[in-house]
C-alpha cells in the first residue's frame, strides 16, 4: 500500500436513497494523525459517512481514497482492506461470544497466532481501557459502561493478517449519545487514549459539544447533504457562522429549520 499524507480523501462523494440526496458531492481531506469531528443535527448523514469510510456501504457517485488507495468495493469484497476500525454508538458485542472472543475476533482468522498470544493481546487491550479478569465473561454479565469499554478495547486490536499501513483510521459514531456528563467525560478520555495508543487518525461523529471540543482538532459542519463550514476547534467555539452558531447554541431560529431536522 502506497504511503499518503492523507488518511482519507473524498472527491464529490455522494449517496442517494432513491430520490433523496443524503450526501451531495462531499470533498474531505483528513491528514494522517489528524483528529476530526463531523457535526450536525440528527439525520444529516453523519453516520452514513462513517459507514462509507468503513466499507459497509458504497457511495452512489464520487471517489474515496483511504491511505492513498482508491476504494471501490465493500470491505468484505476486498482481499486486503485498509485498517479502518469503527466504534458503534452501541457496543455491538456478539452476545454468544465471551469478551475474549469479541475483542480478539479479528485475530482468530490468522492460523499462525497461538491461543496464548491472542489471549495476551486481548488482556493487554482490555487493561488499556481499565478492564481486568473479564475475558471469560459474556457481554450480558457486564454493565453497559463496561461493554462500551470492551468496544474500545476491540478497536485497539491490530489485524495481524494486514500487511499494509500500520496506522489505523478510527471512526467513532455518536460515542457519548445519551450519557450523563461524567460518563461522557470518561468516554471522551477513552477516545483520546485509544487514538493515541493506536497512533491513528480519527473521525468522531457527534452532536455533544463536550465530545466535539475534547476529542477533535478540526470540525466539519454537515447539513442538507453538504459541508456548510470547516475550521479548527478554536474557530468552532467562536464562529458566528449561522450554521455553527445555531448548532452550538441550540437555537430554533437559523438556516437549519426544525421541519428539516
Amino acid at each position: 500500500m502506497k504511503e499518503s499524507k492523507y488518511a482519507v480523501e473524498t472527491e464529490n462523494l455522494s449517496i442517494n436513497w432513491g430520490e433523496i440526496n443524503v450526501l451531495n458531492k462531499l470533498n474531505l481531506k483528513l491528514h494522517d494523525g489528524e483528529k476530526l469531528a463531523i457535526v450536525g443535527p440528527s439525520g444529516s448523514g453523519k453516520s452514513t459517512i462513517l459507514k462509507i469510510l468503513a466499507g459497509l456501504i458504497l457511495p452512489t457517485k464520487g471517489e474515496l481514497r483511504i491511505f492513498g488507495e482508491k476504494q471501490s468495493y465493500l470491505r468484505l469484497d476486498q482481499n486486503n482492506p485498509p485498517d479502518v476500525r469503527l466504534v458503534f454508538q452501541n457496543p455491538a458485542l456478539l452476545g454468544s461470544l465471551t469478551i475474549e472472543e469479541n475483542v480478539g475476533f479479528l485475530l482468530k482468522k490468522n492460523k499462525n497466532l497461538s491461543k496464548k498470544f491472542i489471549r495476551k493481546m486481548v488482556s493487554e487491550c482490555l487493561a488499556e481501557v481499565g478492564l481486568f479478569n473479564v475475558e471469560n465473561k459474556l457481554p450480558n454479565e457486564l454493565s453497559g459502561g463496561m461493554q462500551k469499554r470492551v468496544s474500545f478495547a476491540r478497536a485497539l486490536i491490530s489485524d495481524q493478517t494486514h500487511d499494509g499501513i500500520s496506522k489505523p483510521l478510527l471512526l467513532f459514531d455518536e460515542p457519548t449519545a445519551g450519557l450523563d456528563p461524567i460518563a461522557s467525560s470518561r468516554i471522551e478520555d477513552l477516545i483520546n487514549k485509544t487514538n493515541d495508543k493506536a497512533n491513528g487518525s480519527s473521525i468522531v461523529v457527534s452532536h455533544v459539544l463536550s465530545t466535539i471540543e475534547r476529542t477533535s482538532q478540526k470540525v466539519l459542519m454537515l447539513y442538507g447533504g453538504k459541508f456548510r463550514w470547516a475550521g479548527s476547534i478554536d474557530e468552532f467555539k467562536k464562529s458566528n457562522d449561522p450554521y455553527v452558531f445555531q448548532f452550538r447554541n441550540g437555537r430554533l431560529d437559523g438556516p437549519m429549520q426544525p421541519k428539516d431536522i
